[in-house]
């Protein structure tokens, strides 16, 4: 007996521990412990968030769930004890604990406790990330602005969101955006966008676009408008006809704001009987065609070109604010030509008309002489 007492003591020393403090190895067993680690969430802010806490062998101990940075105790096995009423909690089958965060905010964002009331107490934690999409503030956000031709401009866009948003600057139709140098560039990143000397090229509108990877993608227009004085230029600066034969003078004028455009002989005398008045349209590039063309019918109310009266002509352009898309103007000189003034405007890209607020006059004039002549050498502008 003795002998059997010493080879138990020497063989199973465990299990002779165990009955002496009368336990059972099925005790030892149940002792609960993590199955797995919790995953960091990421979630949209006004989305739900859902934190997992898988427990093994869980059996009559309890399972809590704790906000470490303020150590706020949240739930208790089934039951919620904040007053957060955006926190919820459920199992399956008591061994996967899971965390809700209804109408995630950014304050949500940190770090969560899995805990088990063992003696010591076990845990571990999780990460919740909480992702902002992208928002363009109105300040200081630039608005839609009219600058003059060669001044300098600074486009600016700030845009908040977690992660910090990127932005990038593109022209709304995705034309190139023109820098120095002849360079075309297709957009420029960066939240300041510096123009300098600004020119009628770089008139338009332009889109701030900040990402950062959560959507949507936000973007904000911003219009750029450029006043330029009139610029005029003609193919034909001398133009010839025979007695009779109808002609017409042509040039081409280019400005913003709109400029109105006219006809004079060489002593200033305006051809046309009245300048078109301004209209409330407005447009970012006009081109007009104005012509004198002298009428081949020799009837006594449409006369031919007289052989004293060549004279040379003037365009005038005067900038304003406004004018009509177009305008068509006869005069009748009594006794000379019968001049008609013909003008077309065309609209390259329309812009905001509260932009139009002030007018600054300019003129230009270019010289179209109307020569008479010699019978030999007619043949060569016969029609």
């Amino acid at each position: 007996m003795d002998r059997f007492a010493s080879h138990v003591l020497t063989t199973y020393p465990l299990l002779i521990l165990l009955l002496t403090l009368g336990l059972t190895a099925t005790d030892i067993t149940d002792v609960p412990k993590f199955g797995e680690l919790i995953n960091n969430v990421t979630a949209s802010v006004g989305r739900e968030a859902t934190l997992a806490c898988v427990v093994d062998d869980l059996s009559t101990y309890k399972v809590a769930w704790l906000r470490v940075d303020t150590q706020t105790i949240l739930t208790i096995a089934s039951h919620v004890i904040t007053k957060n009423h955006r926190i919820g909690v459920t199992h399956s089958d008591h061994r996967t604990w899971y965390l809700h965060v209804r109408e995630v905010r950014e304050t949500d964002r940190g770090w969560y406790m899995c805990q088990i009331n063992t003696d010591p107490m076990k845990s571990q934690v999780g990460y919740l990330e909480v992702v902002v999409p992208p928002d363009i503030l109105d300040y200081p956000t630039s608005t839609d602005m009219v600058v003059r031709e060669g001044t300098n401009v600074t486009l600016r866009c700030a845009a908040t969101g977690s992660p910090q948003p990127t932005v990038t600057w593109r022209r709304e139709g995705g034309e190139c955006i023109p820098l120095g140098s002849g360079q075309e560039v297709p957009s420029v990143e960066g939240p300041v966008f510096n123009i300098t000397r600004v020119n009628r090229l770089h008139m338009g509108a332009y889109l701030c676009i900040a990402t950062n990877g959560v959507p949507p993608t936000v973007s904000k227009r911003i219009m750029l408008i450029v006043h330029f004085p009139p610029m005029i230029w003609i193919q034909n600066q001398l133009v010839g006809a025979q007695e009779g034969q109808q002609m017409t003078l042509e040039c081409h004028s280019e400005a913003y704001p709109k400029s109105i455009n006219y006809w004079t002989r060489g002593q200033g005398e305006i051809i046309a009987q009245g300048i078109p008045s301004p209209s409330t349209s407005s447009s970012v590039t006009i081109t007009t065609q104005p012509s004198v063309s002298v009428d081949q019918d020799k009837s006594p109310n449409d006369h031919h070109k007289d052989r004293n009266d060549p004279g040379s002509y003037h365009q005038e352009s005067n900038e304003i604010m406004d004018m009509a898309d177009s305008e068509k103007v006869t005069g009748d000189r009594g006794g000379a030509a019968d001049l008609k003034l013909r003008g077309g405007l065309r609209d390259t890209e329309k812009s905001s008309s509260s932009a139009l607020k002030t007018s600054v006059d300019f003129q230009m004039f270019i010289i179209f002489t109307v020569a008479i002549l010699p019978s030999n050498i007619r043949t060569l502008f016969a029609v």
